[in-house]
């Protein structure tokens, strides 16, 4: 998700932050164009104290982004994780700006203090990815090259617990898929030409398979 996301606003020309939890993610970020990026986990994040938000840790955050962004607040927040970071995500969105929900994987209840949400102005937007033309327009920028998808690695069947496994332990970067009715990946190429061209950057996130244009 955050790679797509990442993608897109650089496509539309806003300037991502980059928020990861290795060096290899950042490398990854980098690689596809950003230049602003906080590895939460080399940095020592901890959002959480004793099972209670932790603001000092909000105001250290938002202080890092300041300095990648020349004192400016961030005007859109893809919230991902859920419980551990969504307080935060609240927090550091500008005045007026938005906080974007799209999962919950670090759990479902999120905590969050509303004084920095409702006297800022600020909103929360839930999102189940797109409507019928949203869709449209996000698979022809893959088709037109612009967008890349992101898988990683690519499954057999037999091999589906692996995967499942590998995506619970974050060891992942991008998607993982599962090969069900096909025996090999790549019968989907339309054009090997243009899939050619944009070799590195399909390939970006390594694994055992490419991935191709379907």
């Amino acid at each position: 998700m955050g790679s797509y996301v990442t993608q897109l606003a650089l496509a539309g020309g806003a300037s991502p932050i980059c928020v990861v939890s290795s060096a290899e993610k950042a490398w990854i970020c980098r690689t596809m164009g950003a230049e602003a990026i906080i590895d939460r986990a080399a940095e020592d994040f901890r959002f959480w104290s004793a099972d209670q938000p932790d603001v000092r840790e909000y105001r250290r955050f938002g202080g890092r982004i300041r300095e990648l962004t020349g004192g400016e607040d961030v005007d859109i927040v893809v919230e991902h994780p859920g419980r551990d970071t969504f307080g935060v995500s609240v927090f550091v969105a500008r005045k007026g700006g938005m906080i974007v929900t799209c999962a919950s994987t670090s759990g479902y209840v999120h905590q969050y203090d509303n004084r920095y949400l409702w006297m800022n102005l600020k909103r929360i937007v839930g999102s189940h990815f797109a409507n019928y033309r949203e869709a449209w327009e996000a698979n022809r920028l893959i088709t037109k090259g612009v967008i890349h998808p992101t898988v990683s690695r690519i499954y057999p069947l037999t091999d589906t617990a692996t995967g499942v496994h590998d995506v619970h332990n974050n060891v992942h970067h991008g998607k993982v898929a599962v090969l069900c009715l096909a025996p090999r990946d790549g019968l989907g190429v339309r054009d090997p030409e243009m899939r050619q061209r944009h070799l590195p950057a399909i390939n970006r996130f390594g694994g055992s398979s490419p991935v191709n244009y379907c």
